[in-house]
């Protein structure tokens, strides 16, 4: 079988993109906020993100869900970003993760949406754009 251009360098042929997964613990409600009733919505933020998501529903005995993201890690800090916005109680937050995920859902990122929240993730946790990039939060 002959591989064209985009497969011989999609993410899943590089082995560095699945090197620490991504992994977070959410709520039910969360859980059907981002991924939708029956994962409706799991396919399409797999897709639009370049990763791949695992749930593993009632994982813990409080009855959350564990997401396992593995992919480019910019890709695995925006998904994390949009999670953690989700589930802020700030009202700026919040709002900013539903339009994240609105996003995500619709249509697949870009490198400008990759950029544009790891800004705001420095701006709103007073890291400087090198010390988020190395994990000091």
């Amino acid at each position: 079988m002959e591989m064209d251009g985009f497969n011989e360098n999609a993410w899943w042929t590089l082995p560095e993109n699945f090197d620490a997964p991504l992994v977070t613990f959410i709520d039910e409600a969360q859980d059907q906020q981002i991924f939708g009733h029956e994962d409706l919505h799991l396919r399409s933020i797999e897709l639009h993100s370049n990763t791949l998501i695992q749930l593993e529903r009632w994982f813990t005995a409080s009855g959350q869900t564990r997401v396992t993201v593995v992919g480019p890690p910019r890709a695995k800090r925006w998904l994390m970003d949009m999670i953690w916005s989700v589930g802020s109680q700030e009202a700026y937050h919040q709002a900013r993760g539903e339009e994240m995920l609105e996003r995500v859902q619709n249509q697949p990122l870009t490198n400008a949406d990759f950029d544009a929240s790891l800004r705001v993730q420095s701006h709103s946790w007073g890291l400087s754009p090198p010390d988020r990039m190395k994990g000091t939060t």
